[in-house]
């Protein structure tokens, strides 16, 4: 279903509106006309414009442009004297029909609109707040999608119908607050009709276009009877074509748009409001006078006029279907620009820019040709080629260069959505360049995982500080708040009520400034003691803001079973997507047993409950040695002992970090206890208790020891990896296991490459849109236009992960190169030095 926008869309006044802007020179430089000039040709070289833009000083015109067609399938050109679909400039017309009414005691601005309007259901609103945009009406497209039939045009007695029989409700009370509102505007012309007794595009022909002489300025309507001069019409590129884009079923209405004019009868329109050619000055200037609200305050918005710099600047812009438009008015040095276009493009935001003297960043194109594309959705790969603009992803398809483009040949390589890590322990702060993620094709990754992490406001401070050349995302821990809460040396029991209602109070700040949901480390010892009742009460807080849960269950051996019944009973009560991180079978009594798991997530997601999980491709993990005794029990030598037999290979399980004897470092645990000429049992528990002690002697010390444990069956790490709603992720950091350097390159390489365990496009699909969908990350992991433009460019016949216990950093080959926000970040196993990555929130 097609979106439909806002005849003014906000963001665009945003964009053009500002305080003191207005011209101080009695004279626009000619150095800036013959920039504006040459930047509108390059522009429309771009496909960036098309258009008419003009420019005049005291009544004369000082510039003039025109560039392109006014109808895209005719190829007929545009002239100065083509009339353009105004979208919401048309709205200073329909408030100039009703000040000339109120002029000539027709109407009262501050009369309600029912005393013209019989039928409309609303009684405390005035013909005021509807010009004002003060009235709290809904905006009408909605209301029309929902009842009208797909063959059903809207006209202005029709909305005011579905007001009267549905009466949604105001959206605020009338003059508490200013909100866009196109409503009014139709119902304002509905109001010009009635008290002028005539159809408002006769009024308008009577009061407006023949006092002015205008030569090609009318209204037109879907299925109007009134026949146009030079209409142009809208279209859109569509990945490097044009196709129409004009009026649609809801354009039966007037009043917020369909008031057609050419740049010239703009400008004279411009000079009669310096006049008294319409109504008189006085009552012109209620126009130009922002509007009071309730509470004393006032909004820079009169009639139908944007106001700025104490009413020396006023403007107004447009935006619907395939039309774009500015009217730009400086009152002190007499200086009204015009820009409209009708190709899907503005320009009305550089063309102030350089008019007014100002620094401009024009949108930059780049060309990635000669590619197979593998979009991220799952769907064969195609011969295609990629144009980014900014930092999106703006066409897609057969596409030539334009003139001075930059080009990308991707020599026949595949071209994917930048990889997105779901679950990650990588540091940007130390590493911005992010070597080890953009060596396997990561552009984004997710921390705060395992319970950890930091809070949003320091993650915004330290990636303000510094920035980075990938983009990061943030689950809010649950460790992290708990002991906030009830401090480190309070963490191993359950919690108290008020306790859990402080960490609730916290999370919810943390999911207001953008954190994806909870994560959760219940297998760790800071939440291990924490009871379901409390991880529910928190889950339902990040269900409660539209987040989601990830989990690394509170066991992945022993207790697994009733540690993912927990996790589906968290989806069950919280309704919300649940994910279990890097999902494995670590108990060796168990291995084979996938199938059995998979079908016990597969009934759970037939209830109803969203559940799914993320997978690494290794046979191995990282983690702490004291995750090897399930019942926490550190000296007994019986819960060593089943370590030892069931929930790690001591002979090729690696202890990547000892603090207490940093000898110990890089050798396995049986190499360890063969020096200490003990048990690997007995071993075990001597490195839990002395990396204890060294912790107790050095609070602050961090990362005190780390085993990367041989303990999964590479069957079990196929099938979850293959399963339909596992994503890829690393788990990993700058250091230590080697998947913080080679996660994604080793399933491209060893599971899609050599095993033929999946086909290269659903393995890319598992890595970047079904990743993104996990998440709730909008926008990213699809290359399509709109999407923002982080992309891998890889060779599918070379990529490998070379990372290895002992050789952990080692750079994955076949990544060519990478780009984030549209920036080449990553090229020929090297950093470019540029760090466009952003913190990406809910």
């Amino acid at each position: 279903m097609r979106s439909f926008y806002r005849f003014c869309l906000l963001p665009l006044i945003a964009l053009v509106s500002g305080s003191g802007l207005a011209q101080k020179t009695t004279s626009l430089p000619t150095s800036r006309l013959k920039t504006l000039d040459s930047t509108l040709t390059l522009l429309h070289d771009q496909a960036q414009f098309n258009g008419v833009v003009m420019v005049a000083e005291q009544g004369k015109v000082r510039f003039r442009k025109v560039l392109g067609v006014a109808n895209s399938e005719t190829s007929e050109p545009l002239t100065t004297s083509s009339a353009f679909n105004l979208a919401s400039v048309s709205k200073q017309f329909i408030a100039m029909m009703v000040m000339q009414l109120q002029e000539r005691g027709q109407l009262t601005y501050d009369e309600s609109v029912q005393t013209y309007l019989p039928d409309f259901p609303y009684s405390g609103i005035s013909v005021r707040d509807l010009l004002n945009h003060t009235s709290g009406l809904p905006e009408y497209f909605d209301l029309a999608q929902k009842y009208l039939g797909p063959l059903d045009t809207l006209t202005n007695d029709r909305l005011i119908q579905l007001l009267h029989q549905y009466q949604p409700p105001l959206v605020f009370q009338p003059g508490d607050r200013w909100e866009y509102c196109n409503t009014g505007y139709v119902l304002l012309g509905s109001i010009v009709a009635k008290v002028s007794g005539m159809p408002i595009e006769t009024f308008f022909d009577q009061n407006i276009v023949r006092p002015l002489k205008l030569k090609n300025t009318y209204i037109y309507y879907h299925k109007s009877s009134t026949i146009p001069r030079h209409r142009v019409y809208g279209f859109r590129r569509e990945n490097g074509r044009n196709v129409p884009d004009d009026l649609i079923r809801l354009d039966g209405v007037v009043g917020d748009g369909n008031v057609y004019a050419s740049a010239e009868d703009l400008l004279v329109w411009s000079q009669a409001l310096s006049s008294e050619k319409l109504v008189k000055a006085a009552t012109l200037q209620e126009a130009f006078t922002p509007v009071k609200l309730n509470d004393g305050t006032a909004y820079p918005y009169g009639f139908g006029w944007m106001i700025e710099d104490n009413g020396n600047v006023l403007m107004h812009t447009g935006s619907w279907v395939g039309f774009r438009t500015l009217i730009l008015r400086y009152v002190t040095s007499k200086q009204t620009v015009v820009v409209l276009t009708n190709g899907g493009n503005a320009a009305g935001r550089i063309v102030r820019e350089i008019l007014e003297g100002k620094p401009i960043k024009l949108p930059q194109t780049h060309l990635i040709t000669n590619v197979r594309l593998v979009d991220g959705t799952g769907t064969p790969a195609r011969v295609a080629s990629v144009r980014m603009r900014a930092d999106r992803i703006w066409e897609v398809g057969e596409l030539s260069a334009f003139p001075n483009e930059t080009v990308t040949d991707g020599q026949g390589r595949v071209l994917a959505p930048g990889f997105i890590d779901s679950h990650s322990h990588h540091d940007i702060s130390t590493k911005p360049d992010a070597i080890p993620a953009l060596n396997q094709g990561i552009t984004t990754i997710v921390i705060g995982q395992d319970g950890g992490g930091y809070r949003m406001d320091t993650l915004q401070a330290r990636m303000k500080r510094q920035p980075a050349a990938i983009n990061v995302a943030s689950y809010t821990g649950h460790a992290l708040i708990r002991q906030h809460v009830m401090g480190v040396n309070g963490l191993y029991r359950t919690a108290k009520a008020d306790e859990v209602d402080r960490m609730k109070a916290l999370l919810q700040t943390e999911m207001s400034q953008g954190s994806l949901g909870l994560s959760t480390g219940l297998e760790y010892e800071a939440a291990f003691f924490s009871n379901r009742d409390e991880v529910i009460q928190l889950a339902q807080v990040a269900a409660d803001s539209g987040g989601r849960y990830i989990s690394h269950i509170r066991s992945e051996d022993a207790m697994m079973d009733d540690a993912v019944d927990e996790i589906i009973e968290i989806g069950r009560a919280t309704k919300m997507p649940v994910q279990i991180s890097h999902l494995k079978i670590a108990l060796r009594n168990h291995w084979g047993q996938s199938t059995r798991i998979l079908a016990q997530l597969e009934r759970a997601r037939a209830e109803g409950v969203n559940i799914t999980a993320d997978c690494y491709p290794y046979d191995y993990w990282m983690s702490t040695l004291r995750v090897l005794f399930p019942k926490r029990d550190y000296t007994n030598l019986t819960s060593a002992e089943f370590a030892v037999n069931q929930l790690f290979d001591p002979a090729q399980s690696v202890l990547v970090r000892f603090a207490a004897n940093p000898a110990y470092a890089g050798k396995t645990v049986g190499e360890v206890a063969q020096l200490r000429q003990q048990s690997p049992a007995q071993t075990l528990m001597g490195l839990v208790a002395e990396a204890a002690a060294y912790s107790e002697k050095n609070p602050d010390a961090g990362g005190i020891e780390g085993i990367m444990g041989k303990s999964m069956d590479d069957v079990d790490v196929k099938r979850f990896l293959a399963w339909p709603h596992t994503n890829i992720c690393s788990d990993g950091a700058n250091d230590g296991h080697p998947r913080g350097y080679g996660a994604f390159t080793r399933v491209l390489g060893r599971y899609v490459r050599e095993q033929k365990l999946l086909p290269l496009e659903t393995a890319i699909q598992k890595m970047t849109s079904l990743t993104a969908e996990h998440l709730g990350i909008k926008n990213r992991g699809v290359v399509a236009p709109g999407y923002y433009a982080d992309l891998v460019l890889l060779n599918p016949d070379t990529v490998q992960d070379n990372a290895r216990i002992g050789d952990n950093k080692a750079l994955s080959t076949g990544i060519e190169a990478v780009w984030v926000a549209g920036q080449l970040v990553y090229k020929d196993q090297k950093s470019t030095g540029v760090y466009p990555g952003v913190l990406i929130r809910r």
